[in-house]
């Protein structure tokens, strides 16, 4: 078995919803089909970043051009084995930042997230599963950062208490914003 099989194992799930994904993750490992590549449609591996602010009562989020929402930042595993390493990638390709802190190695969330069809450069994506791995890092809002035009059309850091009133997708506020808030209280 691989490390991320070994985390997610080891991964203390905080609620239902992490209980239940938990064991999807480790059923589509345990499949030994490819899901950490594109080539599987019906669920692949991506890995994203809640990136908060030292005081903890911003997060650094895209306006996201496919769903038309604030967003966390993140994108597909690609074949990289390494998810942590995706998150760095992903967030520098975002938004321009590398200087993060890492504020665990652990996972910080899992979660399956449902993808509606899109087209995509031209081609039709057929609706499909993201095993999401999240991890926690802080950086400084007074960094400079910068929009990846190609997928967002807007970045900022977004107050905490105001991501129920930016963000237009009523389950990623309810089920899965929430709990990266609430579960911030931690660290």
């Amino acid at each position: 078995m691989n490390d991320l099989y070994h985390q997610i194992k080891a991964y203390q799930p905080f609620n239902e919803q992490e209980e239940n994904d938990k064991k999807l993750f480790l059923q589509w490992l345990d499949s030994k089909q490819d899901i950490y590549t594109r080539k599987n449609e019906v669920a692949h591996l991506t890995a994203s970043a809640w990136v908060v602010s030292p005081n903890r009562k911003q997060v650094l989020m895209v306006y996201h051009n496919l769903y038309n929402s604030w967003s966390w930042m993140g994108g597909h595993a690609d074949g990289e084995r390494d998810l942590l390493a995706v998150t760095y990638r992903e967030v520098a390709e975002e938004s321009g930042l590398s200087n993060l802190k890492l504020l665990s190695p652990n996972i910080y969330s899992l979660e399956t997230l449902c993808v509606d069809g899109h087209e995509k450069k031209g081609n039709y994506v057929s609706s499909h599963l993201h095993l999401n791995i999240t991890y926690l890092f802080e950086a400084n809002p007074e960094d400079p950062i910068r929009i990846k035009e190609d997928e967002n059309s807007d970045i900022g850091w977004i107050a905490i208490d105001d991501i129920a009133n930016v963000c237009s997708e009523p389950w990623f506020v309810q089920r899965i914003y929430s709990k990266l808030i609430t579960k911030l209280k931690d660290y």
